[in-house]
């Protein structure tokens, strides 16, 4: 085979901790090697960027590409850094996939990681959630046989392991929370028509609201972001509800400055209940009552599952269910004692 040019020997060799000879014996295929060792100079050719060689290039690198919507929810670094720990632990190498406005798709970074031989890929939020969005390069990874893992509802069909908090009780807990204070009008927020996981929680919204019997339950979808939170949230105040459940924590802080905007006090006059528990909502103002995803668990799971479809060469398409846990802070409290008057009058 061509030799391998003498910077790429020493940057191999500088980043696995062996001698040039080493890492040149384990590119020409040459015994005398451990196993570990050929493990780790070859998931470092792939970290450096360089090309493995012809005869090489059928073997699976250790690495596994954590794919992300974004980085701004702190939702999205909590997964990243539990998941990556436990693959960290496990003896593979984490890459970071995160989508930033005009870079790389979903689809670009599942070429590249289908080039760099991952071993497997973990999404965490993305096109699978989506009804309507592109969803061929996840066809793609199952006919190339990667290993996927998939966190939070997905649509129907793409028939990979999916790790999930459970949205049906986590609606729950939010309404049945809010009714318990006295709320009547009770409104919910979601992301996108499309959004799978908000689906879930509508359709268990919509069950507890027929059941309670109340009239005023609106119902409006955003794009997950303050801004659109905030626009939303407006929108609910003007049919006078009291309390409001959000599908995010971001979504959540947005509906707060609506209703501050509004004129309005968060408790005293709307509640507001968000979704997730970002590490640092205890120090909003009000510190947010929200229902949190047990991520330690989920991305512990994730990785097992990820693992054991390496292991064994097979999968079954199914869904881990997680139960969430409602913490209740400072942003809910007892419904306002006056009628916030409500544009159905009109």
């Amino acid at each position: 085979m061509t030799r391998t040019p003498a910077r790429r020997l020493a940057e191999v060799a500088k980043k696995v901790g062996v001698s040039e000879a080493t890492v040149s014996r384990v590119l020409n295929g040459r015994a005398g090697v451990s196993d570990s060792t050929r493990e780790s100079v070859l998931t470092a050719l792939d970290v450096l960027g360089y090309e493995r060689p012809t005869q090489l290039r059928g073997e699976r690198a250790r690495l596994i590409g954590l794919v992300l919507p974004e980085l701004q929810n702190p939702i999205f670094p909590a997964l990243a850094e539990v998941i990556g720990g436990a693959l960290a632990q496990r003896g593979f190498t984490p890459v970071l996939c995160t989508q930033t406005a005009g870079g790389l798709s979903e689809a670009d970074y599942v070429d590249m990681l289908l080039e760099q031989h991952a071993s497997g890929v973990v999404f965490a939020g993305g096109h699978y959630h989506e009804l309507a969005a592109p969803h061929d390069h996840y066809r793609l990874l199952r006919s190339r046989g990667v290993p996927v893992l998939l966190v939070n509802a997905a649509i129907e069909n793409l028939d990979f392991p999916c790790v999930a908090t459970d949205d049906i009780i986590a609606a729950g807990q939010a309404f049945r929370h809010l009714a318990s204070l006295g709320h009547e009008r009770i409104g919910l927020l979601l992301g996108p028509e499309d959004h799978m996981p908000s689906r879930r929680k509508l359709t268990a919204f919509t069950e507890h609201v027929q059941q309670a019997g109340f009239s005023v339950a609106p119902v409006e979808h955003a794009l997950f972001s303050l801004e659109g939170g905030q626009a939303a949230a407006t929108r609910m105040l003007r049919r006078g509800v009291t309390g409001i459940i959000c599908a995010s924590d971001v979504l959540a802080l947005g509906a707060i400055r609506a209703v501050r905007r509004t004129g309005l006090d968060v408790p005293a006059d709307v509640s507001v209940v968000g979704y997730d528990d970002s590490g640092w909502l205890n120090s909003t103002d009000p510190p947010l009552t929200t229902v949190r995803q047990p991520i330690e668990s989920m991305g512990k799971a994730a990785v097992a599952l990820l693992v054991n479809q390496m292991e064994s060469a097979s999968f079954q398409s199914e869904e881990l269910l997680f139960e969430p846990e409602l913490v209740v802070r400072q942003s809910t409290g007892p419904a306002p004692a006056h009628v916030l008057k409500t544009a159905d009058a009109s």
